[in-house]
This record gives C-alpha cells, sequence and structure tokens, in this order.
C-alpha cells in the first residue's frame, strides 16, 4: 500500500464515506487535532511515569481514534442502504467517560486541594501533559462548532471534554509523584 496517493494534491481531502471536502473544512480541523492531541499523548506515554499511566494512556489513544473516526465520517452517509452504520466499531460509551471521572477521583484524592490556578511546567512531563490539555481543549472547541452544524455523537464530545480535565488532573498528579514544584498563580495587585 502506498501512502502517497496525490488525491489531495488539489487542497481536497475525503471524509469516510467518499465525500471529498477542502483540507480546511472544520471536520478536517476537528479530527486533525484529534490526532494531534493523540501524538501528545504519546510522548506522555513515552516519559518515565509509572506503568498503570501508560496503560491507561494506550486506552485512551485508542478511543482517540475512535472519536476522529466519528469525526471523519460523512454524517449523510453514515447509515449504508442497507441500514447499519458504516462506521462498524465501538463507539464511545458512558463507561468511557466514567473511567476518566474515576480515574481523576483516585488521582484527585492523593492531591492537596486546589486552591489557586497552577501555571504550567515545572517538569518537562508535566508541561507535556499541560500541552496535551491545551490541544484537547481545542480540539473540543473544534468539534463543539462542528456539532453545530453537523450533529454527532454527543459522547464523543463529552469525552473530549473529559479528557482535557483528566490531563489537568494529571499534570497535578505527577507534578507530585515527580516532585516538582507546582507553582499557584496569584495575580499581582495594582
Amino acid at each position: 500500500m502506498k501512502i502517497y496517493t496525490k488525491t489531495g494534491d488539489k487542497g481536497t481531502t475525503a471524509l469516510f464515506g467518499g465525500t471529498r471536502v477542502p483540507k480546511h473544512h472544520i471536520r478536517i480541523e476537528s479530527y486533525g487535532t484529534v490526532d494531534e492531541l493523540n501524538s501528545h499523548l504519546g510522548l506522555i506515554r513515552d516519559q518515565d511515569i509509572h506503568q498503570d499511566y501508560k496503560d491507561l494512556l494506550i486506552k485512551i489513544q485508542d478511543r482517540l481514534f475512535t472519536v476522529g473516526a466519528i469525526l471523519a465520517t460523512d454524517p449523510e452517509k453514515a447509515i449504508l442502504k442497507n441500514g447499519k452504520e458504516r462506521l462498524n466499531i465501538e463507539k464511545i460509551s458512558a463507561a468511557d467517560i466514567e473511567r476518566l471521572e474515576q480515574e481523576m477521583d483516585t488521582m484527585n484524592a492523593a492531591l492537596p486541594p486546589m486552591t489557586h490556578f497552577v501555571l504550567p511546567g515545572g517538569h518537562q512531563t508535566v508541561s507535556f501533559c499541560h500541552i496535551a490539555r491545551c490541544v484537547c481543549r481545542r480540539a473540543e472547541r473544534l468539534a463543539s462548532a462542528l456539532n453545530d452544524l453537523e450533529p454527532f455523537e454527543t459522547n464523543a464530545l463529552t469525552y473530549l471534554n473529559r479528557l482535557s480535565d483528566y490531563l489537568f488532573v494529571l499534570a497535578r498528579k505527577l507534578s507530585s509523584d515527580l516532585q516538582a514544584n507546582e507553582i499557584k498563580w496569584i495575580p499581582e495587585k495594582h
């Protein structure tokens, strides 16, 4: 299989279902940003962190491929003529969202309460989490805009929202695990 097809040389690409759209279409921006997020999660997974975090990140990466596939599917061609769904994969479930919530609850129980915003940084691994969180928020904003135009499964959007929260809590937990300095943001007074 060749990687290059030359079909996108004029600035268009195909959605799942065959519809061609401009490469700058919000649908492409949405799933492209999810792909970017997935790459950042791979970078976090490559750090010297506990295997439990790595294992969950692999599961999250799998779920992000599903989110990307949902976003890449032409809604007008999502259902085949025989009534079956074109996208024949396990969708994002309430259990996927609950898993992130449970992981956050577990990590939060081991952390001091938040009293202020924290400045991103303190350790390279923590910074990677904050970058991934920001990319996740961008993916969520783009997916939300797309959903306003062409609605898709709500669990996919909810998953992105919860994942950005998870990445913030993971950054805090890794700060604690790595004994990194967590700097509180305290606004200067005039």
